[in-house]
C-alpha cells in the first residue's frame, strides 16, 4: 500500500489515479500518525517552501517522517515541492530550513537568454543517469515541470538527472531509500509511469 501525504498542498488525486492505474493501491494520508501503515510514501507538492513545510511541521509530519524515513529507512518519493523540501535550506519567499535530507540548497531559477521563461513550465528533454528509477526509460526522455525554483545539490552524486533551460538544473535527485523528481510523473504520460512503477516496485531491502 502507498501513503499519499496530505499536508494541505499538492494534486493528491492526479498521484493516487495514476498509482491506481498502474494497479497499485494507495491511499491519501491525512494524519501524521497513520505513515507506519504503508510500506512507501509519495510526497506531492504544489507551492511555496515556506508554506509546505509549515503545513507538515503543523499536522505533526516533520517528526513522523524523521523517524518512517531517516530511522526506519522507509521508501518516499518527492514530487516536485515535495522534493525541494528535502533540501537542507529553501530561499523561496524567506530563507526556510528544510527535512534536510540532501545537502542542498532550494534557490530561484536564473536564466540568461528571454527566450526561456520563469516559470519553467511544459515538457522537457531530461538528461538521467543509470538509476534504478529510470529503468526501462530511454537516455533522453521528456518530463512534464511546473516550477520556479530548483535544488541546488552539494553532492553531485545525488543528482540522478538534469534538465537544460538556458542551463542544467537538477531534475531528479537520490539517495538510498530518499528519491525526488523536479518533474511531475503523474502527468508525464509513459515515463512518468514507469518511474512511479519503478518505485512501488522496487525491493529496497535487496
Amino acid at each position: 500500500m502507498i501513503g499519499i501525504i496530505d499536508y494541505g498542498m499538492g494534486n493528491l488525486l492526479s498521484v493516487k489515479n495514476a498509482v491506481e492505474y498502474l494497479g497499485f493501491d494507495a491511499e491519501i494520508v491525512s494524519h501524521s500518525n497513520e505513515l507506519h501503515n504503508f510500506e512507501k510514501l509519495i510526497l506531492p507538492g504544489v507551492g511555496a517552501f515556506p508554506d509546505c513545510i509549515n503545513n507538515l511541521a503543523t499536522k505533526g509530519f516533520v517528526s513522523e517522517l524523521q523517524r518512517e524515513v531517516m530511522e526506519n529507512k522507509k521508501p518516499i518519493l518527492g514530487i516536485c515541492l515535495g522534493m525541494q523540501v528535502m533540501a537542507r535550506i529553501g530561499n523561496e519567499v524567506r530563507r526556510t530550513e528544510g527535512l534536510n535530507w540532501f545537502d542542498a540548497e532550494v534557490e530561484l531559477m536564473k536564466v540568461s537568454k528571454k527566450e526561456f521563461r520563469i516559470p519553467h513550465v511544459g515538457w522537457a528533454e531530461t538528461f538521467v543517469k543509470k538509476h534504478f528509477i529510470f529503468e526501462g526509460i530511454k537516455s533522453v526522455p521528456e518530463f512534464y515541470f511546473v516550477h520556479s525554483f530548483h535544488m541546488n545539490c552539494n553532492n553531485p552524486e545525488d543528482v540522478i538527472a538534469t534538465v537544460n533551460h538556458d542551463k542544467d538544473f537538477t531534475a531528479a535527485v537520490a539517495n538510498n531509500n530518499i528519491i525526488g523528481c523536479q518533474f511531475h510523473p503523474e502527468k508525464s504520460q509513459e515515463f512518468g509511469l514507469v518511474v512511479l512503477k519503478n518505485f512501488i516496485t522496487r525491493n529496497f531491502n535487496a
